[in-house]
């Protein structure tokens, strides 16, 4: 009996390639695309908002965020996302991927529209609402990531399902492309329609009242393509695996199964599926995820998966959420007073989208390609080691590559920083979470282990605020505190890569094997 549904398994693991396969990971793919630009843009047109509500009459220097706000509404998305990712990883393994997936995008379009409306008539009133919207966005786009990853590893066969996680999760080079283009083209419309001097020359019409406008639509825009997803969504059936092993309702199992993948499952194999004699077990005594039985089985995987992707995000996101100021730092971007509000945007738009046009989006496309060839452990080892030797790269001479003529080199280096993140941790530790846990334990230890990745982002993106200051008072932002200047938090980087590098030797290398094989469920719990 047990041979028998394991047969019945590996008929999903072994089906062909189909349409649907593809439909599936546009439908999640749009998850993470909304995902990624709502999470991104804010670092776009945070300089553009602080130039609105902040500015101080007769000051030398446009107005910008102070250190809290700024910290506020760059990380509150975050908290929500973490939030999220364990509220959503808890409620997929409760009530199936299926009933809750519509929910988390339903969320991320009301949340992305309510962002551009933030109202009130104070600095302080429009950034609480903001703040406040931006935390249930975040809340959204935290459900997405277990529940994406584990449909997809669930409908995938064995052979390609490496490259169907990996699809949806490129689509958040996509996203950040997106964010890039339209806050350059918004800001295009608008300077030819408001032409303004640059600050120096006129510090109150260097920000023309319209520019307010600019930063809501950026926001807002996020809404679209999670409108456009939302009724294909809803109609996706839920997951064989989750309706036969969790639910065990054998026939609706069947009968999704044979409508979406042209895979013929009679009832009475898919029941062998879901139930077993007291004797046969297919499926071993459930065991809970706080218990010895997992912990003999999953918890050195759990460390592997949470830490590695800790160590992942603190790298990723305070490179990506502060490249702007990397850029300025460099002379890539002019002095802010020097250009007008939307002048600034537009620079800051235009290199972001360019870095994310050479090192992120290739990036993701060669984990596609190569992933199910050369297996998730590799690419995830090299991808750590790389950017841990680029980051040296960056830092030990990082007086060279501030001099004038030499930035170029400079953001070479550090888009392939981004290359070797994206080919590699930032793909390889969404994946396998979604591939070695049990089917009734899959989501919620998704959600765990992204949870910890942004913890990850939290402190990257809250502490690197900080720390990048330069050490001495004079030089560092206004209202912060001195740090320890960018380049010895590339050298602090390099220290999280080269830590995620070693921790990577305890996840378990799931290619070309099925998910039952890896969550080992089919054997039994030791006594």
């Amino acid at each position: 009996m047990a041979h028998e549904q394991m047969h019945v398994l590996s008929a999903l693991d072994s089906a062909k390639t189909q349409w649907y396969h593809f439909t599936a990971i546009v439908i999640a793919g749009m998850g993470f695309f909304t995902d990624a630009y709502d999470l991104f843009c804010i670092s776009l047109v945070t300089k553009l908002i602080g130039r609105v509500y902040y500015t101080v009459e007769g000051s030398p220097k446009p107005g910008s965020l102070p250190p809290d706000v700024s910290a506020a509404v760059n990380g509150v998305a975050f908290v929500g996302t973490l939030t999220g990712q364990l509220f959503f990883g808890w409620l997929g393994d409760k009530v199936g991927r299926k009933s809750v997936y519509g929910m988390t995008l339903l969320l991320m379009i009301i949340c992305s529209v309510a962002s551009g409306l933030s109202f009130g008539h104070t600095p302080t009133s429009v950034m609480s609402t903001l703040c406040f919207f931006r935390f249930w966005l975040g809340f959204g786009i935290g459900g997405d990531y277990p529940l994406s990853a584990t449909i997809m590893s669930e409908y995938a066969n064995k052979r390609t399902r490496g490259a169907f996680i990996a699809a949806v999760f490129a689509m958040q080079g996509f996203g950040i492309l997106a964010g890039g283009a339209v806050a350059i083209g918004v800001t295009a419309l608008f300077k030819s329609q408001y032409p303004a001097p640059t600050y120096a020359a006129d510090p109150v019409a260097s920000t023309p009242p319209e520019a307010d406008y600019v930063w809501r639509i950026v926001l807002m825009f996020g809404a679209l393509p999670a409108a456009l997803t939302f009724y294909w969504r809803m109609k996706m059936p839920e997951t064989a695996r989750y309706t036969a092993i969790v639910a065990k309702n054998a026939e609706r199992a069947a009968a999704d199964m044979s409508k979406v993948l042209q895979v013929k499952i009679t009832t009475e194999q898919a029941d062998v599926m879901s139930s077993a004699g007291p004797n046969d077990k297919p499926f071993a005594r459930p065991f809970g995820l706080f218990s010895a039985e997992f912990a003999r089985r999953h918890g050195f995987h759990l460390l592997g998966t949470t830490s590695t992707w800790l160590l992942l995000d603190i790298a990723y996101y305070s490179q990506n959420l502060f490249q702007k100021d990397i850029f300025s730092a460099i002379g890539w971007i002019p002095a802010a007073q020097t250009m007008s509000a939307l002048d600034e945007l537009y620079h800051i738009a235009r290199a972001q989208t360019l870095i994310a046009l050479c090192g992120t989006v290739p990036g993701y496309w060669f984990t596609v390609a190569l992933i199910d060839v050369v297996g998730r452990f590799k690419i995830q080892a090299m991808g750590f080691f790389m950017m841990t030797a680029f980051m040296l790269s960056l830092a030990v001479p990082y007086e060279h590559w501030t001099a004038k003529g030499n930035q170029i080199g400079f953001v070479v280096l550090y888009a392939l920083t981004f290359f070797f993140a994206n080919f590699g941790p930032n793909a390889t530790t969404f994946i396998v979470p979604a591939e070695i846990y049990p089917a009734r334990l899959r989501s919620t230890c998704h959600g765990i282990s992204a949870a910890s990745g942004k913890v990850g982002a939290i402190v990257g993106s809250f502490g690197f605020l900080y720390l990048a200051q330069s050490p001495d008072p004079a030089k560092a932002a206004h209202g912060y505190p001195p740090g320890i200047g960018v380049r010895n938090s590339l050298f602090a980087l390099a220290g999280c890569s080269l830590l995620g590098f070693l921790l990577t030797f305890l996840v378990p290398e799931p290619k070309g094997k099925s998910l039952e094989e890896m969550s080992r469920e089919n054997e039994d719990a030791q006594p």
